[in-house]
């Protein structure tokens, strides 16, 4: 399964390319960005993915993604208190804190809000010492998930992004880290990520993103500042697709202010909605062909995708493409299901412009001897 979503990944790249064509990308005041359609795992337009930044509280999404991981597998409970340690009280004075207090136990949840609206670096200690035991051993998880989920030009020092030479990342990686966030882990991602505020040791603050309150279809998700970093912030909207939802979500680092930010975000946003379509080609499991087994115990096999397959193209486009299968004739049991059998080329004006592995829906044993014996000699006379 990871193996068919890389070749998906790499495939929508080629698209992306093809795209990039025939409809400039707008201008960005950023140093470097990117804007991704989550619904069809596509990249639809970028500069400069791939420049290494200092990702500055935009490191917190991984740090939320370990928390909620470890929530999931029932290491952690929201509900749960922790003593707030003298480190995670003394992280740096002046810079975003929940203002947590040695004396006075708080809980997962209370530390989630203050992570992610408050951005309070004091939680993000916390949080570290509360999953792994202390914050060089959280670090450690941290690097290994980036890898596991492919960040591969990422590496962490810390939980809460502060300026160190050995913490850094590129808009192609963190748009991976969000989009992953937002499909493992749904419900958090919906529980915290588009609060407005949250109060804490009787003190208010504001989520810095200011996108929260200027577009009602924006539902996260996080911000970042230091002086070498610039203003950066990862934002992501859900609006209607058809009968469903249609997810971007875009990267913009390095801008000149908070409000910049904001700014070029939200135009990145619109531009993409406004200027592509993203079009369901096959349902999950749907038979787009039935075709001969040889030496099975059956003489058909369903062959399809084991999940929805969507693509991101310019407005108008969709009338005009169409779908080319090459298969990996003969097809001679055993075969396994979710097998690669073949491949799907998507052409648009005659030139393909993505494509995709063709799997076998079911799994088919192979036939008695001879059945086995009756097909090879058939294969022979073919």
């Amino acid at each position: 399964m990871k193996k068919f979503l890389a070749t998906v990944a790499a495939s929508l790249l080629t698209l992306s390319a093809a795209m990039a064509q025939t409809l400039p990308a707008p201008s960005i005041a950023a140093k470097s960005w990117l804007l991704f359609d989550a619904t069809s795992n596509q990249v639809i337009a970028a500069q400069d993915p791939d420049l290494r930044i200092e990702p500055a509280s935009l490191t917190k999404i991984m740090t939320a993604y370990l928390v909620f991981s470890a929530l999931k597998e029932k290491k952690l409970d929201l509900n749960q208190t922790v003593n707030v340690s003298t480190r995670a009280w003394k992280v740096d004075a002046s810079s975003s804190k929940m203002f947590i207090e040695p004396n006075k136990p708080v809980t997962i949840n209370e530390l989630l809000y203050g992570l992610i609206v408050q951005s309070g670096n004091d939680a993000a200690v916390a949080l570290a010492e509360a999953v792994a035991g202390s914050e060089e051993a959280f670090v450690v998880q941290m690097n290994r998930e980036a890898e596991r989920l492919g960040m591969k030009n990422s590496r962490y020092a810390n939980p809460h992004g502060l300026p160190s030479p050995d913490n850094f990342a590129t808009a192609r990686d963190l748009s991976t880290l969000a989009n992953r966030l937002i499909a493992d882990h749904p419900e958090y991602y919906k529980t915290y990520y588009s609060t407005k505020s949250y109060t804490y040791n009787k003190i208010t603050q504001p989520n810095r993103n200011r996108l929260l309150w200027l577009d009602p279809t924006v539902d996260g998700m996080k911000t970042g500042h230091t002086e070498a970093a610039g203003y950066c912030l990862i934002s992501s909207a859900s609006r209607p697709n058809g009968s469903g939802q249609r997810r971007l979500i875009s990267v913009v680092t390095g801008t000149a202010s908070d409000q910049v930010r904001a700014q070029e975000s939200l135009k990145l946003l619109n531009w993409g909605y406004l200027n592509f379509d993203t079009v369901k080609l096959y349902a999950k499991g749907q038979a787009i062909q039935t075709p001969e087994v040889w030496k099975g115990n059956q003489a058909t096999v369903k062959i399809g995708f084991d999940r929805d397959l969507y693509v991101t193209l310019p407005k108008g486009a969709a009338a005009n493409l169409k779908p080319a299968l090459e298969r990996k004739d003969p097809l001679v049991a055993p075969i396994a299901q979710y097998s690669k059998v073949g491949t799907v080329k998507m052409m648009l004006d005659g030139k393909a412009v993505a494509e995709f592995p063709v799997q076998a829906l079911e799994k088919v044993d192979q036939a008695s001897i001879f059945g086995r014996a009756w097909d090879s000699i058939r294969l022979m006379l073919k």
